[in-house]
C-alpha cells in the first residue's frame, strides 16, 4: 500500500509540474488578427515556415496570422488606406512574437552547428554577434504585440524590384536594397552605398510608418514600434494560433 501511494503521489506531482511549465497564458482582448481588421495587407509571416534566417519554422508560430494590439493594426490600416490609392500595398512579415520564440533564438545563436542560412541572410556577420550587434533581441520587442516587420509591395510591372544579395528574396517588394532579415550595415536604414530608388523607396516607408506613430530601428529598415504602445513594459507568451 506505502508504495502504491507514494507512486501515486509522483504522478501527482509531474503532472503539477507540467501543468506549471505548459503556456497557458491568454491573449489580452485587445489584440486583434491584422487580416480580420484589413484583408487587403499581404501577410507573410516567416517564422511560420522555414524560408527564414534559421532555415526552418520557429517555435511559437503555428500559423500565417498576423496579432497585433489593436491600436498598432488600425495605424496600419492607416498606411494602407494610403498605398492603395497608388496601387500598392503593405506586406508585413513579422508582427507578434512569443516569448517561446524569442527564447529559441537565443539558444540557437549559441549552437555554431546550426549556420545553414548564413550565406543568405548574414554573410559578414558571425552568428555569434547577432545579438551583440543588435539584429536579434532577447526580450524582444515584437512581444508586447505593437512591433511590426513590413515592407511594400505592388502589383503592377514597374516596382523597381531587384533581387537582394542578402535577405529574403521576394519578388512582389519594392527594391529597399536588401530583403528581409539581412543582418548586415546594408539593412541600416541609412546606409552607404544604396541607389538613388533605394534610398526613395526606404524613405517612404520610413515616413508612412512615422506619420502613423511609429519609432523606426534604425538597423534594420523593416523595423517599426508603436510609440504609444499599449504594453511597453509587459513580453507575452500566449500561442499565436
Amino acid at each position: 500500500m506505502g508504495l502504491r501511494l507514494t507512486v501515486v503521489a509522483v504522478l501527482i506531482l509531474l503532472r503539477v509540474g507540467v501543468a506549471r511549465g505548459a503556456n497557458t497564458e491568454s491573449m489580452p482582448s485587445d489584440f486583434v488578427d491584422l487580416h480580420a481588421l484589413d484583408p487587403s495587407i499581404v501577410i507573410d509571416m516567416r517564422y511560420a515556415v522555414g524560408n527564414n534566417f534559421v532555415g526552418h519554422p520557429i517555435p511559437g508560430y503555428s500559423a500565417n496570422r498576423c496579432l497585433l494590439t489593436r491600436p498598432a493594426a488600425e495605424a496600419l490600416a492607416a498606411i494602407q488606406r494610403q498605398l492603395r490609392e497608388f496601387g500598392l500595398s503593405l506586406k508585413v512579415y513579422d508582427c507578434y512574437r512569443p516569448r517561446t520564440a524569442v527564447d529559441y533564438f537565443v539558444r540557437w545563436a549559441k549552437d555554431p552547428s546550426e549556420a545553414a542560412m548564413k550565406r543568405e541572410f548574414y554573410p559578414r556577420v558571425p552568428k555569434s554577434e547577432l545579438f551583440a550587434k543588435g539584429y536579434v533581441a532577447s526580450p524582444s520587442s515584437h512581444s508586447r504585440g505593437s512591433t511590426v516587420d513590413a515592407t511594400i509591395v505592388s502589383s503592377h510591372g514597374d516596382a523597381n524590384r531587384a533581387k537582394p544579395s542578402c535577405g529574403l528574396p521576394d519578388s512582389s517588394a519594392l527594391d529597399m536594397g536588401t530583403g528581409f532579415d539581412c543582418f548586415d550595415e546594408r539593412a541600416h536604414t541609412h546606409a552607404e552605398g544604396l541607389s538613388a530608388q533605394q534610398r526613395a523607396n526606404r524613405m517612404l516607408i520610413e515616413r508612412l510608418f512615422v506619420q502613423a506613430g511609429f519609432n523606426p530601428y534604425p538597423y534594420e529598415w523593416w523595423h517599426f514600434t508603436l510609440a504609444k504602445e499599449p504594453y511597453p513594459d509587459t513580453y507575452f507568451d500566449f500561442p499565436d494560433r
